[in-house]
């Protein structure tokens, strides 16, 4: 689900960027151009007829602003950079300032991927952190070390991590009106296969909201984040994911996947929200899932929470 920004003038850096790249008439029309699909920087100068070096400077103006997002994908010709939206709306306060009590704003709460409560791994699987493989590969046992906190990648055949998020800020502030998650994840072949589907679920608190299938398990060119000792032959990276749930329904990966809520789900409710992931037995495409932590594959980052008040 694209992200739903809400600012105020206290945002003196963030509302300048946003701005000046929506004060260029260009700018506007790649994101018009952008508006439910994703495209590589040829295709979006050869639409607009712009030379390609514009349409590269224009996309980062806007990456800057944090209204496009864009990775590099393998190619027959090596990488090349696809761009997509990143916000759905932009919305900024003109009166409200970060003491105002009833202003809209985001906690965000980052989990290490080693930091599961709960597990059931089915191999081929393994676990390494930033230095070193953890045990040996497919040792399920391994998934229950004490060293598995320091996890940077995970990967399994089939089964489910299952992570527990603190609720004391939904207590602490105003009502929530969304909760998302945000990871970086693909599918899990030998060595890999950028052609290797996967259907990949998600659970809150118990209740599966939905699925969403990675296209392959991404390798032929580095991770931008990979340590030296990682080899190239094994998974390089994979693609950001996000998980959204508000007083309407659920989100996975941009769609909407299930009519529960945030009330239905009891988000808040307890003293930890429940996110699990994993590869069912049953799916229609079962090819396992690797997860990444801030120091691997392309995005510095660990599962992500982002509470919306």
């Amino acid at each position: 689900m694209k992200q739903e920004v809400t600012l105020n003038l206290n945002n003196v850096s963030k509302v300048t960027s946003i701005s000046k790249a929506l004060s260029s008439k260009l700018r506007i029309d790649i994101l018009k151009l952008l508006d439910g699909q994703a495209m590589n920087i040829s295709s979006i100068a050869e639409t607009l007829e712009i030379p390609v070096s514009t349409a590269a400077l224009q996309i980062k103006v806007l990456e800057e602003a944090g209204l496009v997002v864009s990775e590099p994908l393998p190619g027959i010709r090596g990488s090349q950079k696809v761009s997509g939206i990143k916000v759905k709306t932009v919305h900024i306060d003109i009166k409200s300032t970060e003491d105002d009590s009833t202003a809209a704003h985001t906690i965000k709460v980052s989990m290490p991927i080693g930091n599961y409560s709960d597990c059931h791994i089915e191999a081929p699987c393994g676990i390494a952190s930033e230095k070193q493989s953890i045990s040996s590969d497919d040792d399920t046992d391994a998934f229950y070390l004490p060293e598995r906190t320091s996890a940077q990648i995970i990967w399994f055949y089939k089964g489910y991590l299952e992570y527990r998020f603190p609720t004391r800020h939904i207590k602490e502030h105003n009502e929530l009106t969304s909760v998302e998650f945000s990871f970086e994840a693909c599918s899990e072949a030998p060595g890999y296969n950028n052609d290797w589907p996967s259907d990949i679920t998600v659970w809150i608190n118990g209740k599966e909201i939905g699925s969403f299938t990675s296209e392959g398990d991404y390798g032929g060119r580095r991770g931008k984040r990979n340590p030296d000792w990682w080899p190239d032959i094994l998974t390089q990276h994979g693609k950001l994911y996000s998980v959204l749930i508000d007083q309407d329904g659920c989100y996975v990966a941009d769609k909407q996947t299930s009519k529960e809520n945030l009330k239905s789900l009891a988000v808040g409710d307890g003293d930890y929200i429940s996110f699990k992931i994993g590869v069912k037995e049953d799916s229609k495409y079962v090819g396992g899932m690797n997860l990444f932590g801030n120091q691997f594959g392309d995005f510095e980052q660990n599962i992500e929470m982002h509470l919306n008040f």
